[in-house]
């Protein structure tokens, strides 16, 4: 049996940014909130303001921890796209591969990807189109 052609791959870093797009904005939103928490609460420190210490500091580290989940989240979904891409190089598109991936915009996007740089972009957007997944559905299945 022949192995299918592959087409010209991008750059992995490149592959790694485009999976995780929607992730990466949202982690510099949390980094500006996390510095604009932190301006906050340096301010009411200087200001003697307990209450708002607290406040502000409670802010700060909900922003400050969602970084490092936004990071860890990005890292995940790149681990899905290398697994999809290497599923639909070995088997081709196949329905059951790529519905696997239907659950959130982020695993969605990884499959989308991953199946354009193999040439098959279009069979997977159809599945996904089909199933009635549009793309302003962000959220997981379960929410």
């Amino acid at each position: 049996m022949d192995s299918p052609v592959l087409p010209k791959q991008p750059p992995l870093f490149i592959s790694y940014l485009r999976v995780g797009k929607l992730l990466y904005i949202s982690l510099g939103l949390f980094v500006a909130e996390s510095y604009f928490f932190w301006r906050l609460f340096r301010s009411s420190i200087f200001h003697e303001q307990e209450i708002m210490q607290v406040l502000w500091f409670i802010c700060f580290l909900f922003s400050f921890v969602h970084i490092f989940l936004v990071l860890m989240d990005g890292w995940s979904r790149f681990q899905n796209y290398k697994k999809i891409k290497d599923l639909f190089y070995q088997h081709g598109f196949k329905v059951r591969i790529a519905v696997n991936y239907k659950g959130s915009k982020c695993q969605r996007n990884a499959a989308i990807i991953a199946a354009e740089e193999l040439g098959i972009g279009n069979d997977v957007q159809r599945l996904y189109k089909k199933l009635g997944i549009k793309n302003y559905h962000l959220l997981p299945d379960f929410f």
